[in-house]
């Protein structure tokens, strides 16, 4: 073998595993099993029987120590069995705002008529082990059972959140050896900007006066501030607001629909651009909420009024990736 060979050898061991979209099946190339702290002292154990049993030439004691020790070198085995053949794929990533966890799930598939045990997930940079969705640290299998794991990482800004490598582990039967496989898939979930927390009046526009609905102007349900205009009641004026210094706004209730509103990004008011983004993300919640119908603008990007989930989450996905 050459020098080049035996380098890449050596370090193949400690290469981190390439990316994938497909499922991945468990096997003696993706396995690594070591003992463990009490693996380690159960051979301390078995070597000072040993020396006992030589020092006072005991065959019982003899028998007892070899007994441990095929026990020991049974188990190896059988943790290594625990994780071999399974085949774990990707599901779904969800979307979040800034902030909150990303969820990935996974689906774990035992092929084989052999019931698996003390299985155990969690991602590489997380600090405690992830649990399943039946809320159990250590997930089990019955044969051919296939279940859903979903996987938690904390998300702190927008745009794409990629997967951390996944490590599934297992320490079964006597938790003398650890086996362990590390594995990683082109998976990544799609972070909003977090909607600001307060209270921002829609922006005024062209054509966004307000017009009588079927109800009566402050009998429905609040949803929201615009800009105050003259004519409008002095009850629903927001004196909260007023009191803080942020201007004189108008509430506005269900009864009353707007013509036409466009959520633009020039319209925000921020520090920088992500307080703006955090404005205009308001803006798209509670519209959204409210059954508005709404335009969106960002940046030479002019989505046209529409309503409903797939165009709230257009505009989001714009804000995310901006």
């Amino acid at each position: 073998m050459s020098s080049q060979a035996k380098k890449g050898f050596r370090f193949k061991f400690f290469r981190p595993p390439v990316a994938t979209s497909e499922p991945i099946t468990l096997n003696h190339q993706r396995i690594y099993i070591l003992p463990s702290s009490r693996g380690f002292a159960f051979v301390g154990l078995g070597l000072l029987m040993l020396m006992i049993a030589f020092v006072y030439n005991n065959n019982l004691a003899y028998l007892l120590v070899f007994l441990l020790m095929s026990v020991f070198i049974v188990t190896i085995l059988h943790t290594f069995k625990a994780l071999d053949g399974l085949v774990i794929e990707k599901g779904q990533a969800q979307a979040v705002y800034a902030g909150e966890e990303a969820a990935f799930d996974l689906y774990i598939n035992n092929p084989r008529t052999v019931e698996r045990f003390g299985l155990q997930f969690k991602l590489s940079l997380a600090e405690t082990p992830l649990k399943s969705l039946d809320d159990a640290d250590l997930m089990s299998l019955k044969a051919a059972e296939k279940k859903l794991l979903r996987l938690y990482s904390p998300t702190h800004k927008r745009g794409w959140h990629p997967c951390e490598a996944i490590i599934i582990s297992c320490g079964y039967p006597l938790g003398l050896f650890r086996a362990w496989s590390v594995l990683r898939f082109e998976f990544k979930a799609l972070v909003y900007p977090k909607p600001a927390l307060e209270d921002i009046p829609f922006p005024e526009t062209a054509g966004s006066q307000a017009q009588q609905g079927t109800e009566k102007k402050g009998e429905g349900d609040f949803y929201g501030l615009r800009e105050y205009q003259e004519g409008d009641a002095i009850r629903d004026i927001h004196w909260k607001a007023y009191a803080k210094g942020q201007g004189l706004f108008s509430k506005f209730y269900s009864g009353e629909a707007l013509a036409e509103l466009w959520l633009d990004y020039e319209q925000t008011r921020g520090a920088d651009t992500e307080q703006r983004l955090s404005q205009l993300c308001r803006w798209l919640v509670d519209a959204d909420q409210s059954g508005l119908q709404y335009g969106f603008v960002l940046a030479g990007l002019t989505i046209q009024p529409s309503s409903g989930t797939e165009h709230f989450k257009k505009c989001l996905k714009a804000l995310a990736l901006f």
